[in-house]
Formats: C-alpha cells, structure tokens, sequence
C-alpha cells in the first residue's frame, strides 16, 4: 500500500552479506552461524573503535535478517537510531527499516526517534521526508499519531511541497493510516478546506490517494468536506467523457485511470444527490459509463474486463445510492439481468447482490421482477452456495403479492437439497413471505407446516410460535388449522416442532373438529399422546398443558387424561418439572369445579399487533445494512403483520407478555400453571392450595451465571444477570474490611412481578462470625419496565473461599420462576494496596518463604497477553502494582493487605509472563496458607 522500502529477504540478505546463514543445510548449522554472528556484531558495536556509516549499516542489516529469520533480538537498536541521523539515503533507510519492524511503541528510544523524524520532515528533501512518512505509517500505533498527527496536515497542504508529488502522496496515505489508527487524534481544521483541492492535482498518485483520505474523512465529517462533491464530479467527468484528455496517458488495458474513477465515485456516495447544476454533470458521467459497458472489449485479456467492469458496478452503486434517477435504474437493471449468466462467477455474485438492493426501490423493482426465471434458475443450478444464497436473497427482496406463491413454492423446492449453511435463513424468509404476502391463510398454514415437514431442525421458536399468533388472531383459519395440523400429525413420523403446533392449536380449537368422528376428542387425546413418549421434557411439559385444555373442552376425556397425570410415568417422573405440572394439573382437574375450569383454562385472547418476531430474527442473524433493512422502503408490498408475543399454553386476556425472544411457553424455566382472575368465594382457596409449596426449592447457579462471576473478580460495578423476564445490575464500594453493595432489579417485561423475594444464601462456610450481612428488603410487587434497588451492607470478620449465593423467586404471569445466582463477594474485594520500594519488597518476599506460605500456579493465557491490560487488572484486583521492582521489567509486582475485622494479613503477588510459550507463573505469598491459594485461584482466572 505505502510502497515503503522495498526490501525483501534476499535484498537484505544481500546487503548484511549473511549469505553463509541463509544456506545453511540445517536448523543447528544455522543457528550456530547466527549465534556466531550475533557475538560479532556485539563485539563490534561494543568496541572501542567507532564505526563509520557504512559499518554500521551493515551489521544493522544483518541484525534485521537475523530477526526475520525467527530469532530475537536485544541490541542494536540504538545504532539503528543513529543511522536515521545519517544524510546517506542507504543508511537513513536501513534505519527508517530497522525502527518500523522491531522498535515498541513503548521503547525508551522513541522519543529519539521522533526527533529524528521530525527533522527529516522539517528538511524539506523528498527522499528523506518520503522515508519519514512511511515509517510513521508502517508503524501506525497511537503514539505516532499523538507525535506527528498535527504536523502531517501542514506538509500534505504546505506551498513549498508543490513539485514533491511523492511526498504528497506520503503525506496523503500517512495521515489516512493515522486516522484509520486514532480518528480521535487528527484535528480537523483550515487544512481541510485546502486539500479537497487535491482532488483537481495533475498526479494520479496524488489524486488518488487524495480521494481515499477525503472519502474515509467525509464519513465522519460530512460538512468539512462537502465541497468535495462538484470537484469530484468535474475530474470524473474529464475522466470518462472521452473527449477530454484529463489522464488519458494513464490507461489500464484501455480503461482510463480505473482505480481512481472507482475512488470518486465511492466518494460521491457519501453524499445525497447533488445540486441540479452538478446533477446534470453526474448524470452524463454515469450515462457514459453505462454506454459504454455495451460496447464490444477492446481487448480479450481478464484485466481489461476487470477494471471496466469495476467502475460499472460502483457507477451502479451510486446510481443505487441517490435511488432519484428512474431512467438509470432501470438501465442499471437491465445491465446486471446481462450478468445473471455471465460465464464469471463473481460477476453473477455481484450482479445478483446489486438487484437486492435495487429490488427495493420504486423505480426499478418492475424491472427486477422480469428477471424472476434466471433467478429461479441460478438457485437450482449454480454451484457455489454463496451464489445459491444471494438468488435467495433476490428472490426474497423482489417478492411481492403478484408472485408470492411462485417464490414461496420455488424457495420450499429449493430447501429440500439446500445446503445446510443457510437452510435456516431460508426458513425465516420463507416464512416472513408465506406470512406477509398471504390473501387466503390456509395457503399461509400449509405453507409453515410443508415448512416443518421438510426443515424441521432448522424452524426455531419464532416461526412456530408466529403461526400460533396468527392463528389465535384470525377466526377464519381457526377450524382449517385444527383439521391441518390433526391430519399432518397422522404420519408415522413427525418433526418435534409439529407436535408442538399440532399440541397447542388442538389445545384451543379442537373443538373444531370434534364433531368428526375420525377426529373425536379420545382420538385427538390418543394421537398426540402416542407421541408423547418421543418428545423432549419441553414438548411433554407443552402436551401435558394441552390434555389439561382437553379436560375443559372436552369433559368425557376427564377420566381418561386423569389416569395419564395419575400415571406413574407422571407423578414419579425423574424431571421435576413434569413432575409438577403433572401434579398441579391432576389436583386442578380433581377439586376445580366445571365454572373455575372454564374461567381458568378459556381460550387463548388476540395477539397485539407488532413487527413479527421472525422478521427481527431475521434481521439480527443478517446483521444491518442488509435487504432484510430495506423492507420500509417497498413499494405497494408492505401489509399489517399480525404481531405478538410468543403462546402461554394457558393464560387470560389480562396477561401481557415479554420481547419475542422470550420463552413465554414457560417451557425452559419452572412448571406454567394456568393462571387466571381469581373465582369467587371458595375459589381462591382452591388456587391456593394448588400452587402452594412452589418456592420450596432453591434453583441451581443459572447458566453463565459463573462467567459473569468471574467479570466481577477485578471490578465493581456492571450487570450480574439478564434473561428475557429479569436484569440484576451491581454496583459496589469497599474499604478496609466493610463494603457496600447496591443490587438492582429491573423487570424488561410489562407484566408485574408478584410476590418478588430476593434471597441471600450463604454455605456452611460463611457463617456470621466469617461474613456479616445487613439487607434491606424489596417491594414485593415490581411493576413492568421498572427497577428496584436493594442494598447490602458487609462486613469482613474473617478470610473466606465461598461466595454468597443470591436467590430470587418470583411469579410472572401466574407462572413461578426461581433463579440463582453467585454474588461476587471475594476476598480481594477486602484488599487495600500498599505501596514498598524494591527492597523493602524483596525483604518481605524473604521473610515469606515458608512453603506453606506460598501458592504457585503455572497456567496458559486464555486471552491476548496484553501489558496495560494486564495491568488494570492487577490494579482492579485491589493489590498496588509496584513498578521498576522486579528485576525483570516484563514482570509484575504488586503488594496489599487484606483487612478483616480479627486480622490483617499481608500479601505480595508476582506475575511472569512468557510471551512466546503464551504462558504465565503466578506466585502469591501471604502470612496464611488458605488465602494464598483463593487469591491465586481468583488471580489465575482473570488471565
């Protein structure tokens, strides 16, 4: 990119003359020959005769050789620094070379460095600022940009660099390196209004990289640099109208200046059409382009198709961009039809890209749809999937209701041989169509369960619980669905997700088709029970919901479903869950009267309308900017889409529900009990005795919840635990052996949460005379959308290894939930640091020898081994890092007392990193065997 120095192995090889290294026959013969040559080399830098330029030069070189061969180097750096000083261009380079590759941003020579730099940019010769600009970019970390980001803008732009094109180029490339590194540390400023003038240089390397640095800084700041768009419309103009001459010596296989072309034009797409004067200009530009992709090659040779057809597809980027141009658009379509079956697989894939997103604009989408059968067939006969995958998405953005039933029928063909990479993105597309574009929603029916049928593992939970809501929401596709999914139920074997379905809209409408004797209620019963014995605990949990329904809608089954619940399959089951709600189920059907049953377990009331839950998976698993994003934007093709949350097997029209993503069948947490307004008299009584001893039993660490834990080890404050129902934030203060901890609970759904009680539990190990706890309860009643907080005082009385353990238990919507989680509680949180000098520290690590004083643990780093963020994790774990201790700079020391209210207990931690093996010692010593080892296990887990 820079076209900085170049110097492969061979030329350096060349100039350090280590030839002899490079041809050794062995590993052993080599290394023996470098180490050989290193001794060398040191003693020459060490000796008492100076070395002149040249020397140096070359044993610099050699040095460089030897470290791109793979082994370390340790010296030389100061004699590559004094070659930068040298007005030898030989010299300066090996140099500028040496300090690109092995000098850290954090070497003490850097400040050296920079003054060397800053000089060669001050002396105003090309050669040597060139040299300079391309080690500030080829080394690009912050530093250099905090040094030199203030002084590139004033070389890129000053009047004495007028005949130094290369050096504006350098200039040019360097601070777009820098911007792209730290955008925060370039100031914008008068600078900016003179370098859009660039834009208009006779150099095609300075134009150029002129164009790149423009674009990436107008996408942040798009007002400093408007100016730039009637500029860059009149050089592209000169550019394609062939009756110009501007860069016409500079041809790429007949493609005048095709890199720079593609440059503006991505330029221009950062801003809205432009003003009418400039518009006119635009348009022909674009007109010429397209004009002449029509005509015949001027040469058969791959680069010339490249290059012309690389300026096409930008010019039908931008024509897509503005999206103001009827006549263009349709053009633009009709060009990429012509590469729907272009011999060039990439062309396809483009072409096949840029329709997407010209299907979603009013002017073209018609055009689109005339493509419809080559699309059909590139999905059933290209051979690269990522092709197959963007005819999907074609046939997906140009779907409206005149040929919905087409691509729906050609996408669930398709889905049968599809690979398996994207068979689920083609089920939440197949589904979203069937849903949207549906006039009959039988066709809409038929269409999920043939969906199921054939792509059953890879139906998530939206798209069943989508065709539920839509069901419950329209009367008229009640009775169709139940006669459906009765009859589909019915093969031998059926996908898990169908018995789901098939068990909740039999649950609510099979009364339906009772009245058919072949699908009376016992044989609707007996049907899905004989597949119950294949399910998993949440399917059995969904179908021992529906035979509870069954007992309302149809009360001549009573018997026998009570036998079912009675079962010893039921009540002595090994899942607690089914478990319960075979018991609560059974006590419900026994001691309810026919009116509280009715009340209880009524059907299920209308969704409210909102984005379909299965449109926002889809745009989540696609991620932004892609045509799932430009649904708003379709003419004549958008309908109402029947939102909702996702099925309780039994609720009331009083319940409302969480976000999509939630598990609102109650099927991944505790037992869902039907749940309804309280009955009259006795009723209540009744009630309370079915749900009764729910909370009896604490719930095990919720998954993640340790990973969470561990985060808390070295800071104070963040969220604990979040699901659909619930999020538990921290934040925390500690000093000496007493801390403070504020809880917050916040409920994400808009239902309350009853009866809610936050529980702190704590193992045998942590009795009071070890860990004191003052809590301050909470409102029982949390509101939907709100959060309460609650404080926790502690106090330290001794050291400890056992976290707390947090329980909550509360009922969302009739339905009990119960989590738990650790409180991250630990012994560090108690740490106040101490600064020592080196041998007040070393004294102390001496005097801590005892063996059973010290915990050691050697461990591979499980995360990139980065020095200041090993750093802040030291400081956040409590101890004070204690800097230029260690003998070894790479190492970290650290020192602190652990307070409580009987002791204080000293402590001092040292950590060895080895970069090359990736690995770390850990080494604790306190006066107290039992907190060495948990600091040591707490420490070890962070790195």
């Amino acid at each position: 990119m820079w076209g900085f120095l170049p110097i492969g192995k061979q030329a350096i090889s060349s100039a350090a003359g280590t030839s002899g290294v490079s041809s050794s026959k062995s590993k052993e013969a080599e290394i023996k020959r470098i180490n050989k040559e290193l001794a060398n080399i040191r003693s020459k830098f060490k000796g008492d005769k100076a070395l002149d330029g040249y020397s140096k030069k070359k044993y610099v070189c050699k040095l460089l050789f030897i470290f791109l061969l793979g082994h370390d180097i340790d010296f030389g750096h100061m004699e590559a620094v004094n070659l930068l000083s040298s007005n030898r261009y030989t010299e300066k380079q090996i140099g500028y070379l040496f300090i690109s590759v092995l000098v850290n941003s954090n070497s003490e020579l850097i400040r050296l460095i920079n003054n060397a730099i800053k000089n060669d940019l001050a002396s105003r010769n090309p050669t040597f600022m060139g040299l300079a600009l391309h080690c500030i970019a080829s080394v690009g970390s912050r530093e250099m940009a905090e040094a030199f980001a203030g002084e590139i803008p004033k070389v890129l732009v000053a009047g004495y660099v007028d005949t130094m094109d290369s050096v504006k180029q350098s200039a040019a490339l360097c601070l777009l390196r820098l911007y792209r590194t730290s955008p925060d540390l370039v100031p914008m400023g008068d600078w900016t209004s003179r370098v859009v003038h660039l834009l208009n240089d006779q150099h095609l390397g300075v134009v150029t990289a002129a164009t790149s640095l423009i674009t990436t800084l107008a996408q942040k700041n798009p007002e400093e640099f408007k100016t730039s768009v009637s500029l860059a419309v009149s050089r592209l103009s000169r550019i394609v109208t062939s009756a110009s001459t501007d860069l016409q010596d500079y041809t790429y296989y007949f493609v005048p200046a095709p890199w720079l072309s593609v440059k503006l034009l991505r330029l221009l797409q950062c801003y809205p059409p432009p003003d009418p004067a400039v518009r006119g200009r635009l348009t022909e530009c674009l007109e010429t382009i397209l004009n002449k992709a029509q005509e015949p090659p001027k040469s058969k040779k791959v680069q010339h198709s490249n290059a012309k057809n690389a300026v096409l597809f930008e010019a039908i980027s931008l024509i897509i961009h503005h999206d103001s141009e009827p006549n263009l658009l349709v053009r633009a379509c009709n060009q990429l039809g012509q590469f729907l079956q272009h011999r060039e697989t990439n062309l396809r894939y483009l072409a096949l890209e840029s329709m997407c997103t010209l299907a979603s604009s009013e002017f073209s989408h018609e055009a689109v749809k005339t493509h419809i059968e080559t699309v059909i067939n590139a999905l059933k006969t290209e051979r690269d999937v990522s092709v197959r995958q963007r005819a999907v998405d074609l046939l997906y953005a140009m779907c409206d209701r005149s040929n919905a039933p087409q691509i729906v029928a050609e996408m669930l063909s398709y889905l049968e041989t599809a690979d398996y990479s994207i068979r689920e993105e083609i089920v939440l597309k197949v589904a979203i169509l069937a849903e949207k574009y549906a006039v009959d929603y039988t066709w809409y029916v038929d269409t999920i369960l043939n969906l199921i049928r054939i792509a059953g593992d890879y139906v998530s939970e939206e798209v069943w619980y989508r065709v539920i809501q839509i069901v419950i929401n329209r009367d008229d596709v009640q009775g169709y669905a139940a006669k459906t999914v009765f009859e589909a139920l019915q093969a031998p074997a059926c996908h898990e997700n169908l018995v789901k379905v098939g068990g909740y809209i039999l649950g609510e409408f099979g009364n339906l088709i009772a009245g058919d004797p072949r699908s009376s209620p016992l044989i609707q019963f007996h049907l899905l029970h004989s597949k119950f014995h294949l399910c998993s605990v949440p399917t059995r949990a969904l179908l021992l919901s529906t035979y509870i329904k069954f007992v309302n809608l149809f009360p001549e089954v009573k018997p026998t479903i009570q036998d079912v619940l009675r079962s010893d399959s039921q009540l002595r089951n090994a899942d607690v869950e089914l478990q319960q709600r075979a018991v609560e189920y059974l006590r419900l059907s026994t001691v309810a009267s026919t009116d509280i049953l009715a009340t209880v377990l009524e059907e299920m009331p209308p969704f409210p309308e909102r984005e379909s839950s299965i449109l926002a998976k889809l745009k989540k698993k696609k991620g932004p900017g892609t045509v799932t994003d430009l649904e708003d934007t379709k003419r004549d093709r958008s309908v109402d889409v029947n939102g909702g949350p996702e099925p309780a097997p039994a609720s009331t029209s009083a319940v409302s529900t969480p976000s999509p993503s939630a598990d609102l069948l109650g099927l991944g947490a505790a037992p869902t009990a039907p749940a309804g307004p309280p009955p009259s008299s006795g009723g209540s009584g009744l009630l309370v005795d079915v749900f009764s001893d729910s909370a009896s039993v604490v719930a095990p660490l919720a998954p993640g919840s340790e990973d969470n834990f561990a985060r808390f080890v070295c800071k104070n404050n963040g969220v604990l635990f979040e699901n659909q129902l619930l999020q538990i934030g921290l934040k925390s203060e500690f000093r000496q052996n007493l801390g403070r901890m504020f809880i917050f609970y916040g409920n994400k759904t808009s239902t309350q949460f009853l009866n809610f009680t936050p529980t702190l539990i704590c193992s045998d190990d942590l009795q009071p005379n070890i860990l004191g706890f003052i809590t301050k309860p909470v409102d029982p009643t949390v509101e939907g959308g709100a959060q309460v907080q609650q404080v926790v005082n502690i106090e330290c009385v001794s050291d400890f290894a056992e976290a707390p353990v947090l329980n909550i238990q509360f009922r969302y919507g009739g339905t009990f939930q119960n989590v738990s989680v650790q409180l991250p509680i630990t012994l560090n949180k108690f740490f106040q640091p101490t600064e020592m000098a080196s041998q007040d520290f070393f004294q102390r690590w001496k005097q801590l020898s005892n063996p059973q004083q010290e915990v050691q643990n050697i461990f591979k780093a499980k995360h990139p081994m980065d020095t200041e963020v090993t750093k802040a994790k030291i400081i956040g774990f409590g101890s004070a890092l204690l800097e230029e201790v260690d003998p070894n700079p790479a190492n970290f020391v650290g020192a602190g007392i652990i307070h409580t209210k009987t002791t204080q207990i000293g402590c001092l931690l040292r950590l060895e990193p080895n970069l090359q093996a990736q690995m770390y010692r850990l080494t604790l010593r306190t006066s107290k065997e039992a907190v060495s080892q948990r600091l040591c296990e707490l420490l070890s887990a962070q790195f």
